[in-house]
C-alpha cells in the first residue's frame, strides 16, 4: 500500500528521477511547451510551479535556489527574464496539462504541458470571448425599446446649389 505517499516515483531511483525532472523543466522553460506522458506531466507540474513562484522575486538567493533545481543557466535566465514578468500577477496555476491521446508504440497516455500565459491561440480565444460579451436581454426587447428612445425626426436639410467652377486655361 502507498498510503500518504505524495511523490510519484515514475519507476526510477531518486537520482534518475531528479535529473529527468530537471531536464524536462529546462526544456519546458526554454520551449514553453513539451509533450510527455501524463504521469511525467503531473510530476513536472509539481516540480516546476514552486520554481516559477520563486522566480517572481528576482534576487540572487532565489536565482541560486532555482539553479540548484534546474542546473541550466540558460533556463534560469529565461525563467527570470521572460516568464517571470509575464506571470507576475498570477497567483498560481502557471502550467496547463492537455491530454492528447495515446502513444502509437506502447499505448502510453500522452499529454502536452505548456505555460498558461504563453499560448497565443488560447489567449486570442479568451480575448474574443471578452469582447463578445453583451447583455442577456433578448433582441425583441431591444427592438421594442429602441423606437421609444429615438429623438423626433427632423426635416431633411437641402444641399446648397453648386457654383460652376472657373475653367482653367488649357496648357498648350
Amino acid at each position: 500500500m502507498r498510503h500518504n505517499k505524495a511523490v510519484n516515483h515514475l519507476g526510477r531511483k531518486s537520482g534518475h528521477r531528479k535529473a529527468m525532472l530537471a531536464n524536462m523543466a529546462s526544456s519546458l522553460i526554454l520551449h514553453k511547451r513539451i509533450e510527455t506522458t501524463v504521469a511525467k506531466a503531473k510530476a513536472l507540474k509539481q516540480y516546476v510551479e514552486p520554481l516559477i513562484t520563486k522566480s517572481k522575486d528576482d534576487s540572487t538567493h532565489s536565482r541560486r535556489t532555482v539553479f540548484s533545481y534546474l542546473k541550466d543557466k540558460y533556463a534560469v535566465s529565461e525563467l527570470f527574464r521572460t516568464i517571470s514578468p509575464k506571470i507576475a500577477d498570477r497567483p498560481g496555476g502557471y502550467l496547463r496539462v492537455l491530454h492528447t491521446g495515446f502513444r502509437q508504440g506502447d499505448g502510453g497516455e500522452m499529454a502536452l504541458v505548456e505555460f498558461v500565459d504563453f499560448n497565443e491561440a488560447a489567449l486570442a480565444s479568451t480575448a474574443k470571448k471578452e469582447a463578445k460579451k453583451g447583455t442577456r436581454r433578448s433582441r425583441a426587447k431591444k427592438a421594442e425599446a429602441a423606437p421609444a428612445a429615438e429623438a423626433p425626426v427632423e426635416a431633411p436639410v437641402e444641399a446648397p446649389a453648386e457654383e460652376p467652377a472657373a475653367e482653367a486655361p488649357a496648357a498648350e
